[in-house]
């Protein structure tokens, strides 16, 4: 069993020296980064050294790799854990048998987070990217938020930052429930597509604790007018004051006038008024995020034309269609989607900049419980939105292996087998695709897991075939 919250645990006063275990992870290191800055002294370990781990190490961090009991310092204050561990963790149950306070990575944020006005981006998909463009649109407006973003945000080159002023910006993870142990004043839900429900059980349990969150905003709640979940819960909501966004007629902010031949142009009617703006990214579900982005921004009063100049700066974020390489003409993209939604929304976009070229997805099914749930949906949306697809075995995260529960499950779904293959050594998956790909093709991976890895092997097949 992996480590959830404990809402009952107290936090320290004092973090004081500070140990995280897995602090590699997109809002691990995020918060550790803020805890170096705070004058915390950070020890940590993770299963492999990353970019992540290296910055820390530049920043004062001492970090192993491996998880073991040895890692645990004797002067070690506080343990911060992530919710991707097993509970049998050497560290952890060190840190449990010598009495030391153990807090999840959301409880840690939480202290950080301390009495600022915090702006809490959730959502099944989308939050990552929703998360960095009011970031940096708050930049341009001249505000200096302190924020923690589940990816890193192009541009400013990292996915967390202390700020100066009384704005705090996070993206809230619903996989677990953490995202109801902040105290929140502004809520954006991007969409409540059913998900984790291998720890919600149902999708009414996952439903109610968006309503939850959203009833306990203290200021403001945004939310998607075209998700069919974000509207079952917006007709359950009690709070007084409702923002929607989306395409829809009635939405409080309106998208409309899409336009995604390359990087996505749109218009937003807010109060009988129109403002454009062309992002610096592709996909008509950006255009639907910068709404959501915008609506939280003249929520917190700012000008309306000014927050969407600066919403349009945003560059993107690591792994959301992010290039890697081209070579003999085929380009080499990561996403991070993992879910059926995400992925249909990734490959929509390059379906737009892609121009001639073929689209070849490989996809890295993340957890047992997300593939046997969702192995159809997958299928069909690989099989309508990319012109050929590699599945590679399942990645488990926090999960035992399911007998049965392969790759071969989304594979086989396939109505064209001529189109899809199962390969679950990455050296034969990578070799096969530089092999069917052509000129101006996209080879873009697909995952939550380990699949940005397979990239060096793509890229050095691609030169093998065609360099």
């Amino acid at each position: 069993m992996t480590i959830k919250p404990d809402p009952s645990t107290e936090i320290p006063a004092e973090l004081g020296n500070v140990h995280f275990v897995g602090i590699g992870g997109s809002g691990m290191s995020g918060i550790a980064r803020l805890v170096l800055g705070d004058g915390h002294r950070v020890t940590g370990s993770d299963v492999r050294d990353s970019a992540n781990v290296q910055a820390l190490r530049e920043l004062g961090a001492e970090i192993a790799i491996g998880h073991d009991a040895a890692n645990l310092p004797d002067d070690v204050d506080t343990v911060v854990v992530t919710g991707a561990l097993w509970q049998d963790n050497p560290e952890y149950q060190l840190a449990l048998e010598r009495g030391v306070p153990v807090l999840h990575r959301s409880q840690a944020l939480a202290a950080l987070i301390g009495g600022r006005r915090l702006v809490s981006v959730a959502g099944a998909h989308g939050k990552t990217t929703s998360t960095g463009m009011i970031v940096t649109g708050l930049l341009a407006l001249g505000a200096r938020p302190n924020f923690v973003n589940g990816g890193v945000i192009e541009g400013l080159g990292v996915s967390a930052a202390a700020g100066d002023g009384e704005l705090f910006v996070v993206e809230a993870d619903e996989s677990d429930g953490s995202f109801l142990l902040y105290d929140t004043s502004v809520a954006l839900i991007t969409n409540v597509d059913p998900d984790h429900l291998d720890h919600y059980g149902s999708r009414a349990a996952f439903e109610q604790a968006f309503v939850d969150f959203a009833d306990r905003a203290r200021e403001l709640v945004v939310i998607s007018s075209d998700d069919a979940g974000a509207l079952r819960v917006t007709e359950r909501l009690s709070h007084a004051s409702i923002v929607s966004f989306g395409e829809a007629e009635g939405a409080t902010v309106r998208v409309h006038s899409i336009e995604t031949d390359g990087p996505v142009a749109f218009a937003l009617s807010y109060r009988g008024a129109d403002y454009r703006a062309r992002l610096r990214v592709p996909g008509r579900h950006n255009a639907i995020n910068a709404a959501g982005a915008f609506a939280v921004l003249v929520g917190l009063g700012f000008d309306p034309q000014l927050a969407l100049d600066g919403i349009a700066g945003f560059a993107g974020t690591g792994r959301r269609f992010e290039l890697h390489g081209t070579v003999g003409g085929v380009s080499v993209y990561d996403d991070y989607a993992h879910h059926p939604t995400e992925v249909a929304a990734a490959l929509a976009a390059a379906r737009t900049v892609v121009g001639e070229g073929r689209i070849i997805a490989v996809h890295q099914p993340h957890t047992y419980s997300r593939t046997q749930a969702f192995a159809k949906e997958f299928a069909e949306v690989l099989e309508q939105y990319a012109d050929e697809t590699v599945v590679l075995d399942v990645y488990g995260a926090r999960e035992d292996p399911v007998p049965g529960v392969t790759g071969a499950l989304v594979s086989e779904r396939f109505d064209d087998a001529g189109r899809v293959a199962f390969i679950a050594d990455w050296q034969e998956a990578a070799d096969h695709t530089a092999h069917i790909a052509r000129d101006g093709d996209f080879v873009i991976t697909l995952g939550c897991g380990d699949v940005y890895r397979i990239v060096p092997q793509l890229l050095a097949s691609l030169e093998r075939e065609r360099g």
